[in-house]
Formats: C-alpha cells, sequence, structure tokens
C-alpha cells in the first residue's frame, strides 16, 4: 500500500498506486447516478448472501475472526458467521494463494476506531493465529483516503485480503472492493445483471450497493485479476426467487453458467446453488431460498488409510522387500509426541479437529512465511490430516517415562540457569545444531513438520538409503554388516536386518551434540519400517536410554507414499541464509548498547 497521490483534475480527488481507489473523471456510469439515481435496476434483483473463504481449518478461521473483528457465531453452523449483517462461509479446499491481485481483490469491515485497532492488531503480531499488518512506505498502518474515511490493511493467516475503515456511518461489514479490467463495465454488469442498487460512495466515486455492503471496484491495470476460483476469496453468494428463470435470463444475456443448479452433496438444506462466471475472472454463486450453507463435517476430508491385513509387500530383483519410492509425512503434521493430558488415551480426534489441529501446529510455526512455503496450509498435501492422538504408543497412556534422577536434576538444573535468561552468543559454534544447519539429530529428522517432510528411500543389494528432505540428510544403512570401527557420529552408526518384510534398523554410538528430549550419547534407537499397503509406509522408533529415562518408549505414525506429485528439492540451508550472520551481529549490537 501506497501513500503516494495523484491529482485527478476531472474530479479533483485523490489516486492511490495500489489499486486502493483509482478514481476517473466522472464517466457515463456516474453521470447517470447524478441525474437518474431513482431509476428501478433492471437486474434480477439478487441479494448477497455470502462470502466464501477458503481455508484449511473452519474451526480455526471462525475462531480468528470472531476474536479480530467481532463476528459472531450462526446458530447450527459451525463453518460460518455473521459479520455484521453479511455471512462469511469457510471452504475446506485447496487454497492456491491469497485474494490480492485475483478479481475479489478484499472485503473491508468498518470499526468506529481505526488507529486504536491498527495498534491493537500490531500488537498481537503475526505468531500463532496472528495478524499480518500492510505497511506504507514510510511504515504507518493507516492513512486517510481523501474525501473518504482512515484506511488500513491487515491479511488473515490463510491470505484474506481485509481492509480496515473508520466510516462513522456505517459498522461492522463495509464493503467489497473488485479488481477490474474496466471498473465502470465490471459495476455495470453487476447492475444490470444482478440488479444492485446504484450510488455514489461518499458523493465520491461510482459504486452499487447490495443491501448495506458496498461494492467498489478499481481498474487494474493492463493485466487481468486472477480468477478467484482456488484462492482465498473464493466466490460470492447471491440468493434468488427463481433459480431456473434466473439462470435462463442470465444465459440469454451472455453469461456464461459454470455448474447448473443442483443442491450440493454437503447441503445443509435441500436449496440448490448454481455457479456463474463474472467479469474480471469471478466466481459466483446463485443460491436459493433456505440455502444454509455446507456441512464442514463433510466438507473436511476425511481419508481411510488403504490398509489391508493380506497385503504382500513387493520384492526386489535381489529378493529383498521393496520399500523404494517418494513418500511424505504430511498427513501426520500436528500430532503431537505425547497424548495431551486432557484426552483419554482411547480417544481419536474428528476429522475437524485433525484438520484444527494440523492448522494450529502451522501456523505457530512459520506463520510470517509466504503461504507459499506452507506445504499443508495451501492444502498440497494428498492425504488428510491423520485423527491419531499422538505417537507415543507404549507405555499405553500415551507419555514419556518418567526421568532418572540424574536426569531430572539435570534437567532442573537446565532449567534453573535458563531463568536468567539466554546468554548472547560469542560465535557461530554457541548457536545450536538446527539453526546452523548441521542436523537435526535422531530421532527428530524423521517426524513431520510443517514443511519439507518428503523421504525418499532406494535400495541396493545389502544396503539402503533414507534421504529426509529438511536438511537433506541421508542415512547410508548396511543390512546385516557391522561398521568397520566405533565412531561416534552425529546421527549414531546403524546396522540394519529385515524380520520378514520390516526392516529393522538399530542405531547407538551418538555424539551427544544432538540431543533429542534430553537423550543421552548412550541411547539406543530402533526403528521398524513396514509398508502396510501400497500407499503406506509405517514408521515406528523405539528410544532405550537408562541414563535418561526409566523404561523403553516406542512412537509410530506412517508416511504416505506420492511419487505422483511430490519431489524432494534441495534444501539449501546455508544459501541466502543470513539467520546465524544477524544473531551475531545483533549480539555485538547488544553488547555495545550495554556498555554505552
Amino acid at each position: 500500500m501506497s501513500d503516494k497521490r495523484k491529482e485527478n483534475t476531472g474530479m479533483n480527488i485523490q489516486l492511490t498506486d495500489d489499486c486502493l481507489y483509482i478514481k476517473k473523471p466522472l464517466s457515463k456510469l456516474a453521470m447517470a447516478l447524478l441525474v437518474a439515481t431513482a431509476l428501478p435496476a433492471s437486474g434480477l434483483g439478487a441479494e448477497l448472501q455470502q462470502v466464501s473463504i477458503a481455508v484449511p481449518s473452519p474451526l480455526q478461521a471462525t475462531s480468528w475472526y470472531q476474536r479480530y473483528l467481532g463476528c459472531t457465531s450462526l446458530e447450527g453452523r459451525d463453518n460460518a458467521l455473521d459479520c455484521g449483517g453479511v455471512t462469511l462461509e469457510f471452504l475446506v479446499q485447496p487454497v492456491l494463494g491469497g485474494s490480492q491481485g485475483t478479481g475479489l481483490d478484499h472485503i473491508a469491515f468498518s470499526v468506529p476506531d481505526l488507529v486504536g485497532k491498527m495498534n491493537e492488531l500490531e500488537q498481537v503480531g503475526v505468531s500463532g493465529t496472528g495478524v499480518r499488518l500492510q505497511r506504507l512506505d514510510d511504515g504507518a498502518t493507516f492513512q486517510q483516503i481523501p474525501g473518504l474515511y482512515l484506511s488500513g490493511f491487515i491479511f488473515d493467516p490463510w491470505g484474506t485480503h481485509i481492509e480496515l475503515v473508520q466510516d462513522t456511518e456505517q459498522q461492522g461489514f463495509h464493503h467489497i472492493h473488485l479488481s477490474a479490467s474496466n471498473a465502470a463495465a465490471t459495476l455495470d454488469w453487476y447492475q444490470s445483471r444482478l440488479g444492485a442498487e446504484q450510488a455514489m460512495h461518499k458523493g465520491v466515486e461510482p459504486a452499487l450497493r447490495f443491501g448495506n455492503v458496498w461494492l467498489l471496484a478499481s481498474d487494474q491495470g493492463p493485466v487481468a485479476p486472477a480468477a478467484t476460483r482456488g484462492r482465498a476469496i473464493d466466490h460470492l453468494s447471491f440468493r434468488v426467487d427463481n433459480m431456473q428463470a434466473e439462470l435462463d435470463t442470465l444465459a440469454a444475456t451472455g453469461v456464461t453458467i459454470a455448474s447448473q443448479a443442483a443442491t450440493p452433496a454437503n447441503g445443509r438444506s435441500e436449496a440448490r446453488q448454481a455457479f456463474i462466471n463474472g467479469p474480471d475472472n469471478v466466481l459466483l454463486a446463485l443460491v436459493e431460498n433456505g440455502w444454509a450453507g455446507v456441512d464442514v463435517n463433510v466438507s473436511v476430508r476425511s481419508d481411510a488409510l488403504d490398509l489391508s491385513s493380506n497385503y504382500e509387500t513387493p520384492q526386489t530383483p535381489w529378493g529383498e522387500p521393496d520399500l523404494q519410492g517418494i513418500y511424505t509425512s504430511d498427513a501426520a503434521q500436528g500430532i503431537p509426541l505425547q497424548r495431551p493430558q486432557d484426552i483419554p488415551a482411547s480417544d481419536v480426534l474428528s476429522a475437524v479437529e485433525a484438520a484444527a489441529r494440523r492448522e494450529r501446529g502451522t501456523l505457530s510455526s512459520i506463520w510470517g512465511y509466504e503461504r507459499e512455503w506452507r506445504d499443508t496450509t495451501l492444502e498440497y498435501a494428498r492425504d488428510a490430516p491423520l485423527t491419531q492422538i499422538a505417537m507415543i504408543v507404549d507405555p499405553p497412556d500415551g507419555r514419556l517415562p518418567p526421568l532418572t534422577p540424574e536426569a531430572a536434576a539435570a534437567r532442573a538444573a537446565n532449567t534453573s540457569e535458563n531463568e536468567e535468561g539466554p546468554s548472547l552468543p560469542r560465535g557461530p559454534e554457541d548457536l545450536n545444531y538446527y539453526v546452523r544447519c548441521i542436523t537435526q539429530g535422531m530421532p527428530n529428522l524423521m517426524l513431520p513438520t510443517i514443511y519439507n517432510n518428503g523421504l525418499q528411500i532406494v535400495q541396493s543389494p545389502g544396503v539402503v538409503a533414507i534421504t529426509k528432505e529438511m536438511i537433506h540428510e541421508t542415512r547410508i544403512i548396511h543390512i546385516d554388516s557391522e561398521p568397520a570401527a566405533d565412531i561416534p557420529q552425529w546421527l549414531g552408526q546403524t546396522r540394519g536386518h529385515w524380520e520378514g518384510s520390516t526392516l529393522v534398523v538399530e542405531t547407538n554410538n551418538f555424539n551427544g551434540r544432538a540431543s533429542y528430549q534430553g537423550s543421552s550419547p548412550g541411547m539406543t534407537l530402533t526403528e521398524r519400517f513396514t509398508r502396510l499397503s501400497p500407499d503406506v509406509l509405517q514408521y515406528e522408533f523405539t528410544v532405550n536410554d537408562p541414563a535418561t529415562w526409566t523404561q523403553p518408549w516406542t512412537a509410530v505414525f506412517p508416511f504416505m507414499r506420492d511419487d505422483s506429485q511430490y519431489e524432494l528439492i534441495e534444501y539449501a540451508c546455508h544459501e541466502g541464509n543470513y539467520a546465524v550472520s544477524n544473531i551475531l551481529s545483533g549480539a555485538r549490537a547488544a553488547e555495545q548498547e550495554a556498555a554505552e
């Protein structure tokens, strides 16, 4: 968003450079509005029903809009909210990116105190399910739009572009802003086809109204706006009285009917829905009276694992079980290592709860990254989030066993030291191994995270190579052979053997510098890789570390095969990574400030 201005001599008002409000000399539409605003609409008289936003988790989205924008729940609809008279419905579907630059560029809410609201949201920040603010060139988060009101922009965690304005004449949901190849022609289309009411927005610019909601449009420029289907604001819905008659009328005027009227399989009522193509690549829905949205419990993917008790693992040409392929643990992302204390061990999550859990994990880790970095948020994951409560299956309570007295004392001492605050690093050797792109350690590198969950297995006679995408680590496992020498290593030393169709890998001789959950260098890690079906590779690991825990413990989760679309990408952790230099320069600056 820019605070630069240009003078429009035709109307003597201001312009912004970022398609916020691009104003033109009085068009034929504006002139008509000034002299004939009382003329009846020639369109269908459709009523704006709802704005549909694509998200991975409706539970997370409804919570966000209630918390930050004051929307309220709708009885019987757990994936929709009333936002000042307009319904926002959250759809579970693959999301290709944010709304900015599409035909539905942003939606807007009016608040009584914009300055206070932006200051409040700035304190929230982007951590967890936070708020991203869009700043002006001078760093400000809001500006006065001449002739209109104070205005600022934010983004929800899923890429929806949202304008906040301070309009004393209207509170709550305020307007929908279109990006258009020809703004005047686009507004004319909505007026003539859907019967919106013509109006002058604040007496300044041509606009339309659907009830209390303004419909504004700005010229996008020479490049046509991107399509809304699959983006954060997927479509708008309009209620009509006679579905078929109105579709016939629209078709007769050249409007493309994208899909004929039908009751969705997950519809909450028998009311039908049809889709049409609006100008500027905007997807629009028409709905009948009684439309109550879609059922989130049906919308959220709930894939069952394709398991067969009679599955026989294929063999390699040399007669070993064939585990080769590309897998991901995206479906397991979000599953905690330990069972939460408030969830009984026998319970499982619903598909909706599993989707919300995975989204919480994603947002709490790399919210600040652009959407394209977040595999699971963008729904690149082919498989639905797993409903597994926790990874630990032994002990049966799903919790880590008690620490030994020595390990408990060491952890308490470490906690006491950390309470004094972290010391400033003197050099790169004082930073942890993950920041320095050395390793995640074992078994941590095998566990799912918010991105780079790819796993590739390649075999040759007597050797299995396992490559993990994150930090591009490859483990070479020799079958039925001892290492040439005992050399402590970051990932330990491995020995492999087959138990039927299961690959068993035993690892010890760790150097102790990449501890997991406080493990000691004497830890023995036993892993088991078993194909349960053509597409499911079960991964199980047992930690036996008598110096740390009073008994061994075992965890399990699946990798899902995805040769068709997933490709392991080089994890160039050092190239372009300024974390280490920035941390050290910040430490030196802090020391200098303290000395002064």
